[in-house]
């Protein structure tokens, strides 16, 4: 009798019903119950006013997080500090769901004093790290919601000739909490040329501050050359050089999202323009899961590390502070008690004086009889 739970390429005979045992469906499983619960994905762009974070991030994603977003004035710019803010939203494509959370840092490089515009970045980072960790070590571990901060997009200004200071001091405190990605913004305002240069001065610049950027991992030898192909021009991009534009022209008889100059259009989609469609498909369509992984398996687990070894060091030392505790000082000790102390401590060199008067008196006696013995003879 053919079983009913057959597989369907199975159509060799009895043998190959026999040889068949199920298990080649456990990625079907694991996929069913991934679509159902959903993904969750958070990226925090970071960079000065001005240029076109919110653009790209709406370019990306093709939505229109920034709404009701209200622009300062520039009075309130030079004065002002920065600032996290936090926008959620879900995004179903093909049945599958996604959680998307940005996170922005209006204000960063904004004011005249830039010194300690970092600290809000790392204090939130480290936040959901031990928000993450306080919610795994807890009893109810089922519903747990992962906050953590999975990959960091870092806008750099074209008109710079290379990384500026604020930049380098930033990527430092992050590099090793963070998948960092640079991103060169606004770069229809560089030449193709200008474009190919500050990409070189800013790997040379990372390269010299020895900051660890996020790593594309290496293909696998089973994949084939179009995929293999597509990651050696993604690594080859590196930083990304990007345009960003929520505005739909129509070029040729067909519509692209893009720019208009007085001397053409920029196309954002387009390859020779902007580095857009590799940033996307990068983040999204190719290493999303990766940034994931690296933040769980890397920067996660360091900061794990450093909590439980903390957590020992502090048991340790209240483990050593309960001893002391316990011992008997001699502020707790009443007047009576040291008074008994003294005694006992009298009575014990009095007993070992006798001990060695005895011992000398068993000598002494002994050494007499052995005289006395010689005398007779």
């Amino acid at each position: 009798m053919i079983s009913p739970f057959r597989c369907s390429h199975c159509n060799q005979g009895d043998k190959s019903d026999r040889d068949y045992i199920g298990f080649a469906t456990l990625p079907d499983q694991v996929h069913r119950k991934s679509v159902k619960k959903g993904f969750d994905f958070t990226l925090m762009v970071v960079g000065e006013s001005g240029l076109g974070k919110s653009t790209l991030i709406n370019s990306l994603f093709l939505e229109d997080l920034y709404k009701s977003r209200i622009i300062p004035e520039v009075d309130a710019k030079i004065q002002r500090t920065t600032t996290i803010e936090k926008k959620t939203m879900e995004i179903e494509e093909k049945g599958v769901k996604l959680r998307l959370t940005i996170i922005d840092t209006p204000g960063f490089g904004d004011a005249v004093n830039c010194e300690d515009s970092w600290k809000v970045c790392t204090n939130y980072i480290d936040e959901q790290f031990k928000q993450y960790f306080t919610d795994e070590s807890g009893l109810n571990r089922r519903n747990i919601q992962d906050n953590r901060v999975h990959c960091c997009l870092y806008f750099v200004p074209p008109w710079g000739h290379s990384l500026r200071q604020m930049d380098l001091e930033l990527m430092k405190r992050l590099h090793r909490k963070v998948n960092l990605v640079v991103v060169i913004a606004k770069a229809d305002t560089l030449t193709a040329t200008e474009i190919v240069k500050l990409k070189q001065n800013i790997l040379n610049d990372i390269r010299e501050n020895a900051i660890q950027m996020y790593e594309f991992p290496e293909c696998d030898s089973d994949e084939d050359e179009d995929f293999k192909q597509q990651d050696r021009e993604l690594k080859a991009s590196l930083p990304f050089a990007v345009v960003g534009s929520n505005t739909t022209l129509e070029v040729a008889g067909r519509k692209v999202r893009g720019r208009q100059y007085p001397w053409g259009v920029v196309d954002v989609e387009n390859p020779k323009h902007s580095d857009f469609i590799k940033l996307r498909t990068m983040l999204i369509s190719t290493h999303m899961q990766d940034l994931k992984d690296v933040t769980e398996d890397v920067h996660y687990e360091n900061f794990r590390a450093q909590c439980i070894s903390q957590i020992s060091q502090h048991a340790l030392r209240e483990r050593g502070k309960l001893k002391r505790d316990s011992a008997p000082s001699d502020t707790d000790i009443s007047d009576t008690d040291r008074l008994l102390l003294q005694k006992d401590e009298e009575i014990r060199r009095m007993q070992n004086m006798l001990s060695q008067m005895q011992e000398k008196l068993k000598a002494s006696s002994g050494q007499e009889k052995k005289d006395d013995s010689i005398i007779d003879v």
